[in-house]
C-alpha cells in the first residue's frame, strides 16, 4: 500500500493528461466528505459535507472542509455532485456557495430537495441539475454517469467520472441490502459493466471495512421496533437522524399498526419529513401524523413522538428532554428508542443522555441492548464482492478513520489489487492518476474550519484551547493599581475568580509574589502596562501551579494610580 509522508509540500503542476484527486475532508474522520477532481485546468467536486464537533471543541456548531486550496479557482469549478442527502455530504454546500453562488449542484430528487431547503435558510437560490440512476452528464472534460446505490437514505448515487486520464468510480456511501424498503438495490450490474470497461481508480466507502460479513438488511429491524410498540406501556419517543427516511418509515408503520398517533419534533425533522412525504419517499397513512399540541389530549399509550438528537447534540430535542428543558417531560413508563448509530466521538454525550432519561423513569432502547439499528455502509464481505466485480487497477479508500481506510486497502490487496495501486491518503494530500498509475505528489491546506454561531473560520485551535482551559481550569482576573511614580502596588490587588476553587484567604499568599515581581521590574526600569501585566500573569500562574496544580487563565488588569 502506498502510504503518505508528513513532509509533503505543495504539489508540482499536474502532468499533461493527468487527473488530480484531493480530498478536503472525509479521510481519517467520519464526516466532512469533499473530494476535488482536477483535469485540464477544470475542477469537479463530489460532495461537500460537515463534521460534527466533539467534546474537546466547545462552542463549535459544525466543522467545514478548508476551501483555501480552491478559493482562487472558484471560476474553474464546473459542478458539485452530491451523492446523497446526509449532512456529512451536503452540510457544507451553503458555505461553499458563499464563495460562488452559481456553482451548479447535481444530485437526485430527494438530495436536491434537502439541500434547497437548507439553502433557503441561508437565502441562497441554487442552480441545480437533477439526475437519476442511468443518467450521464458532461461537465467540460468530465463525463459523469450515475448509478443507484443502497444506503440509509433514499436516492443515493454512485458516480463514474470519465476523463482522458481514465475512468474513476466513486461509490459514495453504500451497502448491498438485497431487501431494501424502497426495493432499490445497489447497481452491481452497472459496477460490473464499468469493470469490463476498465476502472482506473476506485474510491470506496471504508466505514465498515473492519466489520466481517455483510451488513444486515433494514428489514431485519422490524421485529425489534414492533416489540417496542407492542410492549411500551406509555409514550414511545423515537430519536433518529432527520434524514433517515427508511428508519422513520418503519416507525410510522409500527405506530399505525399499534394505534398510536405520531408527532414530529425538531425543525430539521419536521422539514425533512415534510419534503420526503411531498416527494413520495415517505408513506404516511391519513390522520397518523398530528401536531404536538394534540398529543396532550391523547392517552399515553396512543402517543409516539419522533425527534432529533440521536447523537447527543446539546440543542436537539432529545437532549433538552433529558435536561428537563423541553415541553415533553419524560416520566415513569415512557420508552425512548434511539434508532441511529453512535458516530465515533459522540459516545460520551449519548451515554450521558441515556443515563438522564433512565433517571427520569424512561426505558431506553438502543443499539447496545436491542437490534434497532443497522448500518448504512458496506461491511468487508460486500467490499470484497465489489472489488471482485470491478477489478480496479487502483484503489483509494475514502470515508473513514485511518483504521477503516487501512482495513479497506488490505481487502483490496487480498482481491488482487497490486499493493502499489492502493493509496492511503489523508485530507489535503494530493493524489495524481497519470498513465494509469496513482501516486501522492504533495499536500494542500485541509485544516478544520470551525463554524461558531455566525462566525465562519474565526475560531482557531488556539481559541478552542482557551475555551477548554476556561472550562477545565477556571479564570482568575487580577486588578492591580500601580503607583505611576514608584511602579509598586498602591494597594492590595483585587482577585476575581470563576471555576477556580477559592475562599477569602486563598489569594493572600500570591500578593507578596506580585509585589516582588513589580519591585524587580521597578529596579530595572520596566514600567509599561503590557510588561507589568505579563509579570503579574507569570507570578499568579506559577503560584496556581505550585499550590493547586492548576493552570487557570490569568487576566491581569493594571491601572495607574
Amino acid at each position: 500500500m502506498s502510504r503518505t509522508h508528513p513532509e509533503l509540500k505543495t504539489p508540482p503542476a499536474l502532468a499533461e493528461g493527468g487527473l488530480r484527486i484531493v480530498a478536503l475532508g472525509g479521510l481519517g474522520e467520519i464526516g466532512r466528505n469533499m473530494t476535488v477532481f482536477e483535469f485540464g485546468g477544470k475542477l469537479l467536486i463530489v460532495d461537500c459535507g460537515v463534521l460534527f464537533p466533539e467534546e474537546h471543541q466547545p462552542g463549535v456548531d459544525v466543522i467545514l472542509p478548508d476551501f483555501t486550496s480552491i478559493r482562487d479557482r472558484m471560476d474553474d469549478v464546473l459542478a458539485v455532485v452530491l451523492t446523497h442527502g446526509h449532512e456529512d455530504h451536503i452540510g457544507g454546500v451553503p458555505y461553499l456557495l458563499r464563495e460562488r453562488r452559481d456553482i451548479p449542484l447535481v444530485g437526485s430528487k430527494l438530495t436536491l430537495a434537502f439541500i434547497k431547503a437548507k439553502l433557503e435558510e441561508h437565502r441562497i437560490k441554487p442552480v441545480t441539475r437533477e439526475v437519476a440512476e442511468g443518467d450521464t452528464l458532461d461537465f467540460g472534460p468530465f463525463e459523469t454517469e450515475f448509478l443507484a446505490v443502497n444506503h440509509s437514505i433514499p436516492d443515493a448515487l454512485a458516480v463514474a467520472i470519465r476523463t482522458e486520464a481514465g475512468l474513476v468510480l466513486h461509490t459514495g456511501d453504500f451497502k448491498m441490502d438485497q431487501f431494501p424498503l424502497d426495493r432499490r438495490i445497489t447497481d452491481l450490474r452497472g459496477f460490473a459493466r464499468l469493470g469490463e470497461e476498465g476502472v482506473d481508480l476506485f474510491l470506496t466507502d471504508s466505514t465498515n471495512a473492519e466489520v466481517p460479513g455483510f451488513t444486515l438488511s433494514e428489514g431485519d429491524l422490524v421485529p425489534a421496533i414492533e416489540t417496542v410498540f407492542r410492549t411500551a406501556p406509555k409514550r414511545v419517543i423515537v430519536s433518529s437522524f432527520a434524514s433517515h427516511v427508511h428508519r422513520i418509515q418503519q416507525v410510522l408503520n409500527a405506530a399505525h399498526a399499534h394505534g398510536r398517533k405520531v408527532a414530529f419534533v425538531g425543525r430539521s425533522m419536521v422539514r425533512n419529513m415534510g419534503i420526503a412525504r411531498d416527494l413520495g419517499y415517505l408513506d404516511i397513512p391519513k390522520g397518523l401524523v398530528v401536531d404536538l399540541k394534540q398529543m396532550d389530549k391523547l392517552p399515553a399509550d396512543q402517543v409516539c413522538v419522533i425527534c432529533t438528537g440521536s447523537q447527543g447534540e446539546p440543542m436537539a430535542a432529545l437532549s433538552r428532554m433529558a435536561n428537563r428543558d423541553h415541553v415533553i417531560r419524560i416520566s415513569e413508563g415512557d420508552t425512548v428508542l434511539l434508532a441511529s448509530s453512535l458516530i465515533p466521538g459522540n459516545e460520551n454525550a449519548i451515554y450521558r443522555i441515556i443515563n438522564e432519561l433512565t433517571r427520569w423513569g424512561a426505558n431506553v432502547v438502543h443499539k447496545g441492548n436491542a437490534k434497532v439499528h443497522v448500518s448504512g455502509h458496506a461491511s468487508a464481505g460486500e467490499l470484497v464482492y465489489c472489488y471482485n466485480i470491478v477489478k480496479p487497477r487502483n484503489v483509494m479508500p475514502v470515508h473513514g478513520e485511518w483504521r477503516h481506510l487501512k482495513a479497506n486497502g488490505e481487502l483490496a490487496i487480498k482481491t488482487g489489487v497490486h499493493p502499489r495501486g492502493v493509496v492511503l491518503a489523508e485530507d489535503g494530500q494530493v493524489v495524481d492518476l497519470v498513465d494509469g498509475r496513482v501516486r501522492v505528489t504533495g499536500k494542500v491546506s485541509a485544516g478544520n474550519v470551525y463554524v461558531d454561531g455566525a462566525t465562519v473560520g474565526g475560531a482557531t485551535e488556539a481559541s478552542l484551547k482557551d475555551r477548554r482551559n476556561l472550562a477545565e481550569e477556571g479564570v482568575i482576573t487580577v486588578v492591580a493599581i500601580v503607583d505611576a511614580d514608584t511602579g509598586l502596588l498602591a494597594e492590595t490587588p483585587d482577585f476575581l475568580a470563576r471555576g477556580f476553587v477559592h475562599d477569602e484567604g486563598t489569594f493572600d499568599s500570591v500578593v507578596p509574589l506580585i509585589e516582588k515581581a513589580l519591585a524587580k521590574a521597578a529596579e530595572e526600569g520596566v514600567g509599561g502596562a503590557l510588561q507589568l501585566e505579563q509579570l503579574i500573569t507569570r507570578a499568579v500562574a506559577g503560584w496556581a501551579n505550585r499550590n493547586g496544580r492548576r493552570s487557570p487563565m490569568i487576566i491581569p488588569v493594571v491601572i495607574d494610580a
